[in-house]
């Protein structure tokens, strides 16, 4: 690109034109105006003359941009930009690095000097507000000239890719908590149940509260104390997420979509589920690639889920429940815990219940739906005029319809969650333990 004057150019400029006026009412100072203007020329042009010949200015800068391999959604994380001066003298640049529109950045551009065969190392703050692949294609730079009357751009090609994921960041913080055991800081509550209709898991000294039944007499007898069997939740069962695609997960309540909340939520419960010992899988309905995952143990099955559906997008189809249910039975006849993660509808109910119902003949069922957080916020609004009780009266009348819903889906023993997005990742991993404890899987 071409050079332009940098702000010492009109510095001197400005100087020349301040004694030019001058020599309007004193010609004595013509020949100085004159010399200096000349004089100017010849450092202006030999400044960017130098520019070019000391070294080529594409070869003065090296960059090299450190960017992890992925990418939590919504959360803040580092560039780091490494700038080697391979140059012979000082460098003042700056640097801007061309993100992709996939990302919101920070702290850019980045004014710098660097010693002669120095390095500097800067960084930037990116938050990635779409899931996928991205492209950093190029570091864009401006090099001051010699004399620092010019900046010259040069781009330089220095290309980077990595995938954006749902948010996984969540999960080394889950980890964290459960590790001190404060997992009620989340919002999540653990009761361990020690009773019928759950996996042996040691014995331990009685304590006040146990049941009659949970004694172990022969230990008790050996021992000459009492001892009490502990039980911990059955193992080796089967978790299915059934992922709505479909157009109403395209809603937003905030930075994120529906879609990404509920994949967040996702993620998070498959950790959970793993740790405890079950296998997860996932299918996805109402989509333009619908995905599958057989169910699988192990930490890696997390990899594989964010790796099936970190460049997911929902699209403009309706869902189908009732197609999405059949496939589910024809793919999986083992008994699992079928999870369906979608946004629900009162109108949706026709169709709904009789997919439902299908799947509790081999499955256990459990609906989570997104509850729209306007909704929750019309209500809050004090009815002070009419349109605002018209309002309230229309949100009243569809929460009525949607209760209805859930109510035949309850009566119909199939559990639900109805929440906000923001709640949804709590509620499901609470349901979740719930049904654990229950042994009803």
């Amino acid at each position: 690109m071409l050079p332009i004057p940098d702000k010492n150019t009109f510095y001197l400029l400005a100087g020349v034109a301040v004694i030019g006026l001058l020599a309007i009412f004193m010609p004595s100072l013509i020949p100085v105006w004159q010399f200096l203007t000349l004089a100017t020329l010849f450092i202006l042009l030999l400044d960017l003359a130098m520019s070019y010949l000391l070294k080529s200015s594409t070869q003065a800068i090296e960059i090299e941009r450190n960017l992890a391999g992925s990418l939590p959604l919504g959360v803040s994380r580092f560039v780091g930009l490494k700038v080697h001066n391979v140059s012979n003298r000082a460098q003042r640049l700056s640097v801007y690095d061309h993100f992709p529109t996939q990302v919101h950045s920070e702290g850019l551009p980045v004014q710098l000097s660097i010693s002669a065969e120095q390095h500097a190392d800067i960084q930037y703050k990116i938050i990635a507000n779409e899931r996928g692949k991205i492209v950093f294609p190029l570091v864009q730079i401006q090099l001051q000239s010699y004399f620092t009357f010019w900046k010259r751009s040069i781009k330089l090609p220095v290309r980077s890719t990595t995938n954006v994921y749902p948010n996984f960041s969540a999960i080394s913080h889950y980890a964290l908590l459960a590790t001190d055991n404060n997992l009620s800081q989340m919002g999540i509550i653990k009761k361990p149940r020690r009773g019928e209709g759950q996996d042996f898991h040691q014995l331990r000294e009685y304590r006040e509260g146990d049941a009659i039944r949970q004694i172990d007499w022969k230990a008790t007898s050996r021992l000459q104390k009492l001892i009490s069997r502990e039980y911990q939740d059955e193992r080796d069962q089967e978790i299915i997420f059934m992922l709505d695609c479909g157009h109403r997960m395209l809603a937003k309540d905030d930075d994120l979509s529906h879609f990404d909340h509920t994949l967040n939520a996702l993620l998070l419960l498959s950790y959970v589920a793993l740790k405890q010992g079950d296998a997860v899988g996932l299918t996805t309905f109402a989509g333009e690639d619908p995905r599958w995952i057989a169910p699988r143990k192990g930490q890696h099955t997390v990899q594989s889920i964010l790796n099936t559906v970190y460049d997911l997008q929902p699209s403009t189809e309706s869902p189908d429940y009732s197609k999405a249910a059949t496939d589910l039975l024809i793919r999986h006849k083992k008994r699992a815990l079928v999870i369906i993660l979608t946004n629900l509808r009162d109108e949706d109910s026709d169709e709904l219940i009789p997919a439902v119902n299908l799947l509790k003949k081999r499955h256990l069922v459990l609906l989570a739906s997104l509850r729209e957080k306007t909704i929750d916020d019309v209500l809050k609004i004090p009815v002070d005029d009419l349109q605002t009780a018209i309002d309230n009266s229309a949100t009243q009348q569809y929460l009525l319809h949607r209760q209805k819903t859930f109510e035949q889906l309850t009566h119909s023993g199939i559990n639900t969650i109805d929440v906000s997005p923001d709640k949804l990742t709590v509620d499901l991993i609470n349901a979740y333990l719930g049904i654990k404890r229950s042994g009803l899987l």
